[in-house]
């Protein structure tokens, strides 16, 4: 594939024709089918990015500009990742209050932190959980059973990133209880969350022990770990949903909105809106 400017498109609407009408559109030299569903616009013309756009939109399409080109997947080095309604499908909070007939009143707070309403999210966090108190520890393994399922794409982007070499950093500011299973079933390198107070009478107190994972935190942690093996922001992926990701969005070149609140979206370079998180895996060469 070549170095010149390129737009992949991709969603499990497109097919063959209307790739090629975005190709046409965007006066690409080559169209790459990269699946039954996606394709690379290679050697386009620069003044149609945003034609293209508007057409990405218009068709549910999820849209990627690279001015240089595609870079090689095997230079890539971290892969960061949020967790609740990133790589899984729920919000680990809310559901915990669920079980305990208090959703309503914790999701509105969840949701409000998530889109940037509440500023302070260890504050945010500190009155979700309080709301949890005398809630039986035995709910999070129910939670984990009934409710928690990755989502669509998560299994094939980690397998891809692991079969590369890149390290796999999950941060995320629910629980350590959830980024503990999830380690261990997919092999994750590194995983940072809050841990849940349980008393003697395994009930959870209300209570996170020690400092909360917040914002600043997940950056920092998506530091330490590039520095760790040598990476630069361009050889750093970093995906999220909620304004709590955005200051770790800033150290990855590839920073990726995944169906995430409109503040999120307007700040990363990169959004999946229509396709699984392995859509990532089409912005670079194999």
């Amino acid at each position: 594939m070549s170095n010149y400017a390129s737009i992949v498109l991709q969603a499990p609407s497109l097919n063959l024709s209307l790739l090629e009408q975005a190709a046409a559109l965007a006066n690409a030299n080559q169209l790459i089918l990269l699946g039954a569903h996606s394709g690379l616009l290679s050697d386009i013309d620069s003044d149609t990015v945003k034609e293209i756009q508007q057409w990405a939109q218009h068709n549910r399409a999820d849209f990627a500009y690279f001015p240089q080109g595609l870079q090689d997947w095997k230079n890539m080095k971290v892969l960061a990742m949020d967790m609740d309604s990133t790589l899984i499908n729920i919000e680990c909070i809310d559901e915990i209050a669920a079980i305990a007939g208090r959703k309503e009143q914790v999701s509105a707070i969840t949701e409000a932190a998530m889109r940037g309403e509440i500023t302070d999210f260890s504050e945010s966090l500190r009155r979700r959980v309080a709301m949890l108190e005398g809630v039986p520890a035995t709910a999070l393994e129910q939670v984990y059973t009934e409710k928690l399922r990755l989502n669509p794409g998560a299994e094939h982007l980690i397998k891809k990133a692991h079969e590369a070499g890149i390290k796999t950093l999950l941060v995320s500011g629910g629980f350590t209880f959830f980024t503990n299973r999830l380690k261990e079933r997919l092999g994750l390198y590194e995983t940072h969350a809050n841990t849940l107070e349980i008393d003697n009478q395994g009930y959870l107190t209300g209570r996170v022990l020690g400092s909360i994972v917040d914002a600043q935190a997940k950056a920092n942690y998506l530091q330490a770990l590039a520095a760790k093996v040598g990476a630069d922001t361009s050889q750093c992926i970093a995906m999220g949903d909620g304004s709590n990701d955005l200051l770790m969005m800033q150290h990855a070149q590839y920073s990726v909105a995944y169906r995430a609140k409109p503040i999120v979206q307007e700040k990363a370079a990169y959004s999946i809106n229509h396709s699984g998180l392995d859509a990532v895996l089409n912005w670079f060469n194999p």
